[in-house]
């Protein structure tokens, strides 16, 4: 096994070459300031179409604390539970966050600072335009998760979240490898698993490249996937 980090960074990537060079290097910039020594970037690219492998490519040729992935489409549910296993082994801490620019990294240490008191931190999304569909789907899924696992952070789905790999591993393993948002149900098990956590309220803008993949009865068709599934891995007794 490669040596233990202190965080690795898991970023799903889908067709994002407008974006993703300019993430990496925002993210190395600040987690360099921070003057961590031992972390490292994992985009995991989910069969893009675009030229996102080669600009990862460019990226980890430039910064070897980044390493490229690049695997068969499976969504994005399935890709983060992806580097989410192979990664908790050999890190004391995980962060997932999206590769579309939505989120960035200035607000990270405000979470990393606190870690040790806590098991999960995430960043609540602020500022989030939705239109209508969307808020309906994040209701649906916030409600899920306090019915049936309890009261836990209010953006059960947020991309911007910190885990002890020690409290979670099990956890990632439990879940169904085709769960469409397995942050949803790792939200639910926070609580159900009476782990600790602190939630922040990080800045969100409105992407400026690419565009979102599941889009108007699509949208509600995932989202109903989601739910469903998320009921019944809290009913699973894992």
């Amino acid at each position: 096994m490669s040596e233990m980090k202190s965080l690795v960074v898991i970023m799903p990537v889908y067709n994002e070459e407008g974006a993703i060079g300019t993430v990496l290097e925002k993210w190395i910039a600040k987690l360099d300031a921070m003057k961590l020594p031992d972390y490292e970037i994992h985009p995991y690219n989910d069969g893009s179409k675009d030229r996102s492998a080669e600009i990862l490519a460019q990226c980890a040729a430039k910064h070897p604390q980044i390493v490229v992935h690049n695997k068969p489409n499976s969504g994005h549910g399935p890709t983060i539970l992806q580097g989410y296993r192979e990664n908790a082994p050999r890190a004391e801490w995980l962060f997932q966050i999206d590769s579309d620019d939505e989120m960035g990294p200035e607000c990270f240490d405000r979470l990393w600072e606190q870690r040790e008191k806590y098991d999960f931190l995430v960043g609540r999304r602020d500022g989030r335009k939705q239109p209508l569909p969307r808020k309906i789907i994040s209701a649906m899924s916030r409600l899920s998760v306090r019915i049936f696992y309890g009261r836990t952070i209010w953006d059960v789905n947020t991309p911007y979240r910190l885990m002890r790999s020690a409290a979670f591993e099990g956890i990632y393993r439990a879940i169904p490898d085709d769960t469409f948002a397995p942050n949803v149900i790792i939200s639910g098990m926070t609580v159900k698993k009476h782990l600790r956590f602190l939630e922040i309220p990080v800045p969100q803008t409105d992407r400026q490249t690419g565009e979102v993949s599941i889009k108007k009865w699509k949208l509600f068709k995932a989202a109903m996937k989601s739910f469903m599934q998320t009921i019944a891995f809290a009913f699973s007794g894992k």
